[in-house]
């Protein structure tokens, strides 16, 4: 006789409605995965991982899932009714008490942030008088549903915050590992999120880990989250402290810095505003900081039960409380300790608490033996280690060695040298023990987490269970995927005009099904993965394996060039380029010099770019065409934009050359493009309409959609040039939607931007502005100049169009002043042509003939 469901009407609470769906489960006699088999034959969809999640989490689960695991557990229509009904009366309930009903915090005072309506950016200068947009960063991660007690200390913390003094306010939490910091941290800036209405930054510093974060990188992502991006981003550590804190002054923001090592971890990280408050989190005491301490000690008995009832749920709490006690007790009111245990009993419904409560005693005399920091914490993941099969115990260690603690799937894949299927089973398995966390990202499938106690664990384990030459192998495994996945994304994207595969460097590779299910999205399947792709491009630098771990930064650059990833680009190239170098890899180190002088050309650094180029140009001699055709070409681009136009056209020309030889279309379309522009450039408008035409031919023959994009946008250049407004919309339209479809924000802007200028000329002032203003702000937050300065051209000659000479001004003032700064000489003399316009209409005919001699000194410069 089947058990019958319990009724869900007695829930009054989330933690209540969840007990008693676990209930539910454990009637049912059925495992994860049987639910999941009884789902799908039901027509539903409710994976191992969503169940174990909405069962352990203690929030309350969305209404598919309940009604697909009712559904699933036996209940007929009614019953899941009665279910999905529960749950919505209890939404309703928590929604309409708020977070002002529990009762703690106490009251606060009234919130002193100004009404905002919709606005939620402003426009600020900086040191420099480049443009930042000021963004409201909200970067605390989600609140922990399943947190108890703490009642005291979340008070005292509330009333040491609410303080104001001559400085910010700082927090020092502190305790052993596995005390629960990061929750506290995390729980209390939720809490006080209203008193911080400029935003509330957060990091965690992983400073106990092999590869702590640095204060540079964290400055870097800390000021782009605060709208700073791009060129106007300070290259060195003092301008971005400075840049920082000048942000901050004058904001009330929470920053939290999680898992700091030491004082000098987060010295430069801590803001000087007043108004401002700062949280950090270590297991150290942190003795050489000042600020108000609060240190974590470990859980009492009762709340300790709470943690493990909230878990597990009243029913089997009840039952067996002598040895739900025991549990507590014996892990010593460590609050991972109590999770894990309860963990292991909430993925075994079968199991008396009596078995974990005997294991636990068995291990008390270890845990006697060992340091009070990491007593229950290691004694209950050993606890659960021993529990798990032999292949997901060799799993768990060959995942400890990963670079990143967050990993998809593949990655697990690549270190077994197994299929994509055979790791996602295997994480299941670690899923269902709560040794791994798990989370969906969009089209990509899931990234998995490890704590870091498990992942010391399992590196501890890998230390005596794996050899050290299957621990070589695993990571050159690791690094050879991923080389083949990114240099695989990139040439999806078309984007690079090198030519050059890095597919001679991969020592293994996932099946091709398994590539193309994980590269479906190359643009989101990067999104998702850059950091843990330049984390193992760092560790096979650790390692010495300079080839292939150049070879994949170099993989990273059109997907660095996409995203505008300015910061990860020239760090992880710079370090690569010092390696190969060091060991004399010509081809590595021509490679980055490459990639390195196209980063440096994107942010107007243009020395830099042509050393680059220069010096990627004599390595890459006796290395074949490719690679000296995507140094020269990059070469001839530079030297264009800086007016040096008979250099420019012999460059472009021998890289043309070298690209026909190479077969490398790419290099061939941009080389052509480039003399084209130069032709324009000079009034030769037909010559050049003739060079756009064959790169739109040839692009299209090989299906380089960017090449196609940039054509497309020439051509419609020269029609600007020729005054057919019309056939000039015609081409800018289409070069934006590619550029768009393609994920290029930089070159979509490029095509919108003069698509703005000839709307106006067409007589669609109104659209063709609108253009303009959001071509200006992308632009800023690029830091591109040279596009900005195209349009603040633009934007003077609308205002001219319109009869509003003062207006203009101002903006061909602006253009001049960044194209003078560049160096872009032949429009420089533009832009002055446009001011001289804007000073004669406003009757200033003095300053209109500085500005029309200025405009002919710029172009005898150029020609000279």
């Amino acid at each position: 006789m089947t058990t019958p469901l319990p009724l869900p009407g007695s829930a009054r609470t989330v933690a209540e409605f969840v007990a008693l769906l676990r209930v539910a489960k454990n009637r049912s006699g059925l495992s994860y995965r049987a639910l999941e088999s009884a789902a799908r034959k039901a027509g539903d969809h409710l994976p191992v991982s969503t169940v174990a999640s909405a069962l352990s989490r203690g929030a309350l689960p969305r209404p598919d899932v309940v009604a697909a695991l009712i559904r699933a557990c036996g209940g007929d229509p009614s019953t899941v009714r009665n279910w999905v009904e529960a749950r919505a009366a209890l939404a309703r309930r928590e929604n309409a008490a708020g977070p002002g009903s529990a009762p703690w915090p106490p009251s606060a005072p009234p919130d002193r942030m100004a009404e905002r309506g919709d606005e939620t950016e402003t426009e600020t200068e900086t040191e420099g008088g480049a443009a930042v947009r000021q963004l409201t960063p909200c970067l605390l991660p989600a609140d922990q549903t399943l947190f108890v007690g703490r009642h005291d200390e979340l008070s005292t913390a509330y009333r040491l915050m609410d303080r104001e003094g001559p400085g910010p306010v700082t927090l020092l939490i502190t305790g052993p590992a596995g005390i629960g910091k990061t929750a506290f941290a995390i729980r209390v800036g939720h809490l006080l999120a209203a008193r911080f209405p400029d935003g509330q930054l957060y990091v965690d510093l992983r400073g106990f880990d092999e590869g702590p974060a640095e204060p540079f990188t964290v400055l870097g992502a800390f000021l782009r989250a605060l709208g700073v991006h791009g060129g106007v981003m300070p290259p060195e550590m003092t301008g971005r402290v400075h840049l920082y804190r000048t942000l901050l002054a004058r904001r009330r923001m929470l920053i939290v810095l999680d898992n700091a090592a030491a004082a000098r971890q987060v010295s430069d990280l801590l803001p000087n505003g007043a108004r401002c408050a700062v949280v950090v989190t270590s297991r150290t005491t942190l003795a050489d900081m000042s600020g108000h301490r609060l240190p974590l000690g470990v859980l009492d008995s009762a709340t300790g039960l709470a943690l493990l009832r909230e878990m597990l749920g009243s029913d089997r709490m009840d039952t067996e409380s002598a040895s739900a006690l025991s549990i507590v007790d014996t892990c010593g009111g460590l609050p991972l300790a109590v999770w894990v245990a309860g963990a292991r009993l909430a993925a075994r419904p079968h199991w008396p608490l009596a078995k974990v409560a005997r294991a636990l005693v068995d291990e008390q005399r270890k845990l006697d033996e060992l340091a009070v920091g990491h007593i229950a914490v290691r004694a209950s993941l050993e606890l659960t280690y021993r529990g798990m099969a032999p292949a997901a115990r060799h799993a768990l260690c060959l995942l400890s060695i990963l670079p990143m603690a967050e990993f998809g799937a593949w990655a697990l894949a690549a270190l077994l040298g197994v299929g994509l299927a055979e790791a996602e089973s295997l994480l299941d398995d670690l899923l269902e023990v709560h040794l791994v966390g798990v989370r969906a990202v969009g089209s990509t499938g899931f990234r998995y987490q490890l704590h870091d106690l498990v992942r010391a664990l399992g590196r501890e384990r890998a230390r005596s269970e794996v050899e050290r030459r299957e621990h070589d192998e695993a990571l050159a495994r690791l690094l050879g995927a991923s080389l083949h996945l990114a240099d695989l994304a990139a040439d999806t994207l078309s984007v690079d005009f090198q030519g050059v595969s890095q597919t001679d460097l991969v020592s293994w590779r996932p099946s091709p099904a398994d590539t193309d299910l994980l590269l479906a999205a190359p643009l989101d399947w990067f999104t998702e993965e850059r950091q843990f792709l330049i984390s193992v491009a760092d560790q096979a630098l650790d390692r010495v394996d300079v080839a292939p771990a150049a070879g994949l930064a170099t993989a990273l650059t059109t997907l660095f060039q996409v995203g505008s990833h300015f910061d990860d680009w020239e760090r992880l190239q710079e370090r690569a380029l010092k390696a190969a170098l060091h060991v004399d890899d010509k081809r590595s180190a021509s490679q980055l010099h490459r990639c390195l002088g196209e980063l440096t050309t994107i942010l107007d650094r243009y020395p830099e770019a042509l050393t680059h180029f220069e010096r990627a140009l004599l390595l890459a001699e006796g290395l074949g065409p490719s690679y000296r055709a995507g140094a020269t070409a990059g070469l001839a681009y530079v030297h264009r934009l800086l007016g040096q136009y008979d250099e420019a056209v012999t460059r472009f020309e021998e890289a043309a050359e070298l690209a026909r030889v190479a077969g490398n279309a790419n290099c061939l379309v941009y080389a052509t493009n480039g003399i084209g522009v130069i032709d324009l450039e000079h009034g030769r408008v037909d010559a050049a309409m003739e060079r756009f035409a064959e790169c739109l031919r040839v692009s299209r023959d090989a299906g380089y959609r960017p090449g196609e994009a940039q054509a497309l946008r020439c051509l419609g250049q020269g029609h600007r040039a020729a005054g057919d407004h019309t056939s000039a919309v015609d081409c800018f339209r289409p070069a934006a939607a590619i550029s768009e479809e393609l994920g290029d924000r930089l070159s979509a802007t490029h095509a919108t931007c003069w698509l703005g200028d000839v709307l106006v000329r067409c007589g669609a002032p109104l659209e063709g502005r609108r253009m303009l203003a959001r071509s200006l702000w992308t632009y800023r937050e690029f830091g591109n100049l040279w596009g900005e300065a195209a349009t603040l051209y633009a934007l003077a000659e609308a205002q001219l169009a319109a009869g509003r000479p003062e207006q203009a001004r101002r903006r061909a003032e602006a253009a001049v002043g960044l194209w003078r700064r560049i160096g872009a000489r032949s429009w420089l003399a533009t832009g002055l042509d446009t001011l001289a316009r804007a000073h004669e209409l406003a009757g200033d005919h003095a300053d209109a003939a500085r500005a029309r001699e200025a405009a002919e000194a710029a172009r005898a410069a150029r020609n000279g």
